[in-house]
C-alpha cells in the first residue's frame, strides 16, 4: 500500500476553514444590509401600524354616525327626525290637555331612542327590517297629530290666544294689586282709631286739659307775629301730625320761634286738641283749628264743594261710576275731593295776617333746621318748591291732558314738575296775583275731568305755572313711600317725604325707612301703649 502524503490532510482542512469564513462573512454582510434597511423603513412601518386600528374601527363601524345622519337614505336620520317632531307635539298635546296622546308619543319616542342607542353601541347602521315597526308606529302617531290639527299654523293661533289670555290675567292681577294696595293705604289702623277715642275720652273726663289749653292761648299773639317761623299742616292723622311737629322742634335751632298752624276735621278736632295740649314740643307753639269753622268755605265760593253737589261727580268718586272700571281706582279716591286736601289753595284766607308760611304734608319727617326757608329770596314768585323733572315722567305732559285745547295752548308739555309736601309760600305775592282765583278758574273748567284726573298736584301745576321758584333738592327728598332712595340723598335731606301708599305708620310701609319716622314717636307714652302702638 502506498502511503499518503502528509500535506494532503492539511490542505483539506484549510479549504473547509476558508469556506466557513467565507460563509460567515457573507452572513455578516447580509445582516448589515438587513439592519440598514430595517432602520430606514421603521418609521413608515410604525406609522402604518399606528394607522391600522383607525382603519379597523372604520371597518367595524360600517358607516360613521355623522355620515349616516347626513345621508338622504339613512334610516337613523329618519327616526331622528320623527323623534324631533314628536317631542314638539308632546308639548302641544299637553297644552291642549290631551294627556293620553302625549303619553303615547312619549312612549314611542323612548322606543325609537332605544333603537338608535343599540345601533350606536354595536357600531353598525340600522336596517330596514329592525326599524320598520318603530318608523310605522311613529308615523301613525304623527298622522293622528295632524288629524288633531297639531300643525304650526293652528298652534301659532293657539299660542297667540294663550299670550292674550296671560296678558289679560296679568292686567287683572296688577289691577287687583293696585286696588288692594290703595285700600291698605286708605285704611285707618285700629291703633289710630283707638288713640282718637282715648284722647276724646280724656278731654271730656279731665277738666285739666281745657284749662291747660286756656293757659296756652295766652301766647295767641304768636299766631300773627310775622317775625316768627310759621308752618301749616292740614291733616286728620293725629300721630303723623305729631311726628311732623316733633321732628321740626327737635331739629330747630330756636323752637320757641316756631309756630304750627294745624287744621283738621270735626271728628279729629277734640282728640288733636287733647294730644297737643297734654304734650310739650320743646316750646313750639301749636294751634289747632277745625275746617268746619271756616264759614266762607261753601259751595258758592269753592268749586270742589260745588262739584260734590253734582250727582255724576259724586257717583264717580263714591260708587265707581259707570265706565266699567276703565278708570284706575287711584283716580277715584274720594280724598281728592276732601277740603283738607284742597285747603292749601286757600292759605292766605285761612291766615290773613301772615306774610310767609311753610306748608308741610303730614307724611313728612324733618331732620334739619328749616329757619333758612323764611329768608329765601323767591325772586317775586309765590311758591318755592323742589322740582321733580329729573325723569321724564315728572314733566307737565304726564299730569295733564294735552289733547285739550286749553292745556295745549297755555302750557309747555316739557315744563318741569314740582312737588307738594314742603312748600314756601309768599302770601303777599299770592294775594297780589290772586292765585286762588287762578285755581278756581282751572277747577271750574275741569268739572268733567277732561283737563286732569288725579289729586291736587295737577291743579297746583296749572295754578302756580310761572310762579314757582326752584329750591335746592336737598330741602325736600321724595319717594320714601314707594321706591328706593339713595342713602346719601336721605342723609343730606332737610325734609323726608313718604309720598306713595307705603306710609310709615302702616304695615305696608317700607321697613328700612320706618326707623326715620319711628324715632319721633314716644312708644312709651301711656296712651300709645293702651292702643298697642309698636
Amino acid at each position: 500500500m502506498r502511503r499518503r502524503n502528509q500535506s494532503f490532510g492539511r490542505q483539506v482542512r484549510r479549504r473547509y476553514t476558508n469556506l466557513v469564513w467565507l460563509v460567515l462573512c457573507g452572513l455578516v454582510v447580509v445582516l448589515f444590509f438587513v439592519v440598514l434597511f430595517s432602520k430606514d423603513s421603521g418609521p413608515a412601518k410604525r406609522l402604518e401600524i399606528a394607522k391600522r386600528p383607525y382603519r379597523q374601527d372604520r371597518i367595524l363601524e360600517g358607516l360613521n354616525v355623522t355620515e349616516e345622519m347626513l345621508s338622504p337614505n339613512s334610516i337613523s336620520r329618519q327616526i331622528s327626525d320623527q323623534i324631533s317632531l314628536a317631542k314638539s307635539l308632546v308639548v302641544i298635546a299637553k297644552e291642549s290637555n290631551n294627556l293620553q296622546f302625549a303619553w303615547e308619543l312619549s312612549a314611542q319616542i323612548r322606543n325609537s331612542q332605544i333603537l338608535l342607542s343599540d345601533a350606536a353601541t354595536r357600531r353598525s347602521p340600522l336596517t330596514v327590517t329592525e326599524a320598520e315597526t318603530a318608523i310605522r308606529d311613529m308615523a301613525l302617531l304623527l298622522y293622528q297629530a295632524q288629524q288633531l290639527h297639531y300643525d304650526s299654523t293652528t298652534m301659532i293661533m293657539r299660542f297667540k290666544a294663550k299670550i292674550q289670555s296671560l296678558e289679560e290675567q296679568t292686567s287683572s292681577v296688577s289691577e287687583k294689586s293696585a286696588k288692594y294696595g290703595q285700600i291698605a293705604a286708605e285704611e285707618i289702623p285700629k291703633s289710630l282709631y283707638c288713640l282718637g277715642i282715648q284722647l276724646a275720652t280724656e278731654w271730656f273726663q279731665s277738666p285739666k286739659l281745657p284749662r291747660r289749653l286756656v293757659d296756652k292761648k295766652q301766647s295767641a299773639w304768636k299766631l300773627q307775629d310775622n317775625s316768627l317761623h310759621h308752618f301749616c299742616v292740614f291733616s286728620d292723622n293725629i300721630l303723623a301730625t305729631s311726628v311732623v311737629v316733633n321732628s321740626t322742634a327737635v331739629n330747630s335751632k330756636d323752637p320757641s320761634s316756631v309756630v304750627f298752624h294745624l287744621v283738621t276735621d270735626e271728628v279729629n278736632y277734640v282728640p288733636m286738641k287733647a294730644w297737643f295740649t297734654m304734650n310739650e314740643f320743646r316750646g313750639v307753639t301749636v294751634d289747632v283749628q277745625k275746617i268746619d269753622d271756616f264759614s266762607w268755605l261753601n259751595a258758592s265760593y269753592v268749586p270742589v264743594l260745588k262739584q260734590l253737589q253734582d250727582a255724576e261727580t259724586a257717583k264717580y268718586y263714591f260708587s265707581g261710576g259707570n265706565d266699567e272700571n276703565r278708570t284706575p281706582i287711584k283716580f277715584r279716591n274720594p280724598k281728592y275731593l276732601s277740603m283738607l286736601n284742597h285747603l292749601r289753595f286757600y292759605i292766605p284766607e285761612v291766615y290773613p295776617s301772615l306774610k310767609r308760611v311753610v306748608f308741610l304734608d303730614d307724611d313728612v319727617v324733618v331732620q334739619k333746621d328749616l329757619s333758612a326757608l323764611f329768608s329765601l329770596d323767591l325772586n317775586g314768585n309765590v311758591n318755592g318748591a323742589v322740582e321733580t323733572c329729573m325723569e321724564t315722567f315728572h314733566r307737565y305732559h304726564k299730569y295733564l291732558n294735552y289733547s285739550h285745547p286749553l292745556i295745549r295752548t297755555y302750557f309747555d308739555p316739557d315744563a318741569c314738575g314740582w312737588a307738594f309736601g314742603m312748600n314756601v309760600f309768599d302770601l303777599v305775592e299770592w294775594r297780589k296775583r290772586n292765585v286762588t282765583g287762578i285755581y278756581h278758574y282751572w277747577q271750574e273748567n275741569n268739572i268733567d275731568r277732561t283737563l286732569w284726573k288725579l289729586g291736587t298736584l295737577p291743579p297746583g301745576l296749572l295754578t302756580f305755572y310761572g310762579l314757582t321758584e326752584p329750591l335746592d333738592p336737598s330741602w325736600h327728598v321724595l319717594g320714601l313711600g314707594y321706591t328706593n332712595v339713595d342713602s346719601k340723598v336721605i342723609a343730606k335731606g332737610a325734609v323726608l317725604h313718604y309720598n306713595g301708599n307705603s306710609k310709615p305708620w302702616l304695615k305696608i310701609g317700607i321697613e328700612k325707612y320706618k326707623p326715620l319716622w319711628d324715632r319721633h314717636v314716644d312708644y312709651n307714652h301711656p296712651m300709645l301703649q293702651q292702643c298697642n302702638f309698636h
